[in-house]
């Protein structure tokens, strides 16, 4: 029996996982406001509380902040998590905390044919070699998966905080606007993100890229800006959204790009998120993979790399069950 976990600002996500055949069935798992606990052990002992924990094997967590020595300092609650006291607590001979990005990382290996959808063929996703993550949501994740000849070793990375890089003249009238917005520096998290779509459609409306509606500011002024944007601009009921949109997805595809190079991610290139699946449509459309196949004289290399959209939320959930079976 194994204990997987994703641990996220809004919420926990803990689960039981037993050996099937060659793979894990979850046996157990429920769903924690995190929020609503001072600490990750209170959240452990409801869990454990209703079903003792006993004759676990291994466990393994993917948590939303920085991993330093096997303890972490969650970057949007007050948590300190330490594999070495989550071991004794839980009677355990090893726990594991991996970057939630890393855990997203290695259960993309894991997911069925239907939990993916194929923007680029390529190479068989998985194979032995390298494969990038990149995960646009509330901020912008990126991790790798290294191949050591007989297995795939997560590696985290703080890459959606590195310089933002333009491509075109628009990017870089982009990148001016950002600059005099945020006074300095411009990461690629602050255009690839929830709310990057906001970002991009103001910079849109500013310099006179587009016109807002009455009816558009109106909308923009209650509720979530981001969702509204995305929506509208996947339907096509507003110009300025279908801008906003297309030119977000060409940014998303020339970072995956980037991101496949310096790992040279010849397993291939997943796209994870929760911010991918809902985009689809506009992912479809091209502008993703014209901007993540052009790399000059690395073109046709990039035509070469399977790149996949992940479908299914719960990745990191299982990357952290199959990583805890690894432990054992």
């Amino acid at each position: 029996m194994f204990l997987a976990g994703d641990i996220g600002g809004t919420k926990t996500d803990l689960a039981l996982f037993e050996e099937s055949g060659d793979g894990l069935r979850p046996v157990r798992e429920e769903i924690f406001s995190s929020q609503a606990y001072a600490t990750f052990d209170l959240i452990l002992a409801e869990f454990s509380g209703r079903n003792p924990l006993g004759g676990l094997c291994g466990a393994c967590f993917g948590v939303a902040g920085v991993v330093v020595d096997g303890r972490c300092q969650t970057t949007n609650l007050p948590w300190v998590l330490d594999e070495r006291a989550l071991a004794d607590g839980l009677e355990v001979p090893r726990v594991k905390l991996l970057n939630d990005l890393e855990a997203a990382a290695y259960g993309m290996l894991f997911l069925r044919p239907e939990q993916v959808f194929v923007l680029q063929p390529g190479r068989a996703p998985g194979v032995k070699s390298n494969v990038a993550v990149i995960a646009a949501g509330t901020g912008l994740g990126e991790a790798m998966l290294y191949w050591d000849g007989t297995h795939h070793h997560p590696i985290a990375s703080e890459g959606g905080h590195g310089d933002f890089a333009p491509r075109t003249p628009l990017e870089i009238e982009l990148l001016r606007y950002l600059t005099a917005k945020f006074g300095g520096h411009v990461s690629y998290e602050r255009v690839l993100s929830g709310p990057g779509f906001h970002n991009i459609y103001q910079f849109l409306r500013d310099c006179g890229h587009g016109t807002e509606s009455p009816e558009m500011a109106e909308r923009l002024a209650v509720g979530d800006p981001n969702a509204t944007i995305a929506d509208l601009g996947l339907s096509g009921a507003d110009p300025l959204c279908v801008a906003t949109v297309e030119l977000f997805t060409t940014i998303y595809g020339a970072e995956a790009g980037n991101l496949a190079l310096r790992s040279v991610a010849t397993g291939g290139v997943f796209v994870g998120g929760g911010i991918a699946p809902k985009l689809l449509p506009a992912l479809r459309q091209g502008t993703f993979q014209r901007a993540f196949v052009e790399k000059g004289r690395y073109t046709e290399f990039m035509r070469k790399i399977a790149v996949s959209v992940a479908l299914d939320p719960r990745a990191p959930l299982l990357g952290a069950a199959h990583y805890a079976r690894r432990l054992c």
